[in-house]
């Protein structure tokens, strides 16, 4: 059993680590083909050029209204509060699990349900992104349907023109939230590697960019299967049927869990419709008075 001196060698070594860790991305001296960094600029550029190319609002500006915002949100979420914070908490919580089921005589390993690591790699990825979209999917719903939480989910309704970037802007507290919840499930799954970790979240991220993004797809048949532009402008609208008040659309990466379990909704084409929820023009409109948003005691939205 750890002591509370080890927890906090634990934390505090956590920011340096991360601190290392982020520099050795940025500069290539980890030698890594796995650059989350680069990658995320990359896949950026790239929808960034699709949208020029193939607008599906073609009176939108690449730049449209807040885009600088949603660009901070990239770097924030996706690295600076790992480094001001979470990486140090999910390092002390890691350890705290694990000193709890040292309690019982057992490991993570011992809990463990699923083994990938005797299935072919196609399988083996297939099923690990199955059970990460799907956990994401029901926490998404959470999201809408608990109050609490969708305080915290209304800075990423709060955007108005959708592009790429939208994917983008979202609260840290749903950072907290996501993880917590994804990790009994992944948990219980052994066998899979850093590079299929990457693998999946980095395509979670290609599709999450090209799902907000002003562009004219088609994507056929795979609209069934892979969420989409044309899918997802219905998630933001900010009217809907009293039937569906909670939200619609949820899929994160794949789209066939909203169309088996009959949260799809897709009446006409989206592509003009108003944006947002119920008192939105009033939400601020700044980095910082939308981090506190939530946490106001009387929320006047």
């Amino acid at each position: 059993m750890n002591t509370l001196m080890h927890y906090w060698e634990t934390f505090k070594n956590s920011f340096g680590g991360y601190w290392h860790y982020l520099v050795s991305e940025i500069t290539f001296a980890n030698g890594r083909i796995e650059n989350y960094f680069y990658y995320l600029i990359i896949a950026s550029l790239v929808v960034v050029f699709l949208e020029y190319l193939i607008p599906w609002r073609k009176q939108q500006p690449i730049f449209r209204k807040q885009f600088w915002l949603d660009f901070f949100y990239m770097f924030f979420n996706f690295f600076i509060f790992n480094l001001i914070i979470f990486i140090a908490l999910s390092n002390t919580m890691g350890l705290a699990v694990s000193d709890f089921l040292g309690l019982f005589g057992i490991t993570i390993a011992d809990v463990q349900l699923i083994h990938l690591e005797n299935l072919p790699k196609w399988v083996q990825l297939l099923l690990f992104f199955l059970v990460y979209d799907f956990i994401q999917w029901l926490t998404h719903q959470l999201l809408h349907r608990v109050d609490f939480l969708w305080q915290f989910h209304k800075v990423h309704h709060s955007v108005e023109q959708m592009s790429f970037a939208a994917h983008l802007r979202f609260h840290w507290m749903e950072t907290v939230v996501y993880k917590s919840l994804l990790f009994v499930p992944l948990a219980l799954i052994g066998g899979y590697k850093v590079a299929d970790v990457f693998i999946v979240y980095y395509t979670a991220i290609i599709i999450g960019h090209l799902n907000h993004a002003n562009i004219n797809l088609d994507y056929g048949p795979l609209k069934y299967i892979f969420n989409n532009p044309k899918m997802h402008i219905w998630h933001h609208a900010k009217d809907l049927p009293y039937d569906r008040r909670y939200g619609v659309n949820f899929g994160l990466t794949f789209s066939f869990w909203d169309y088996i379990f009959g949260t799809a909704y897709i009446p006409e084409s989206g592509k003009d419709i108003p944006l947002g929820f119920e008192g939105v023009e009033k939400f601020p409109s700044r980095f910082f008075t939308q981090m506190a948003y939530p946490f106001r005691k009387r929320s006047k939205l």
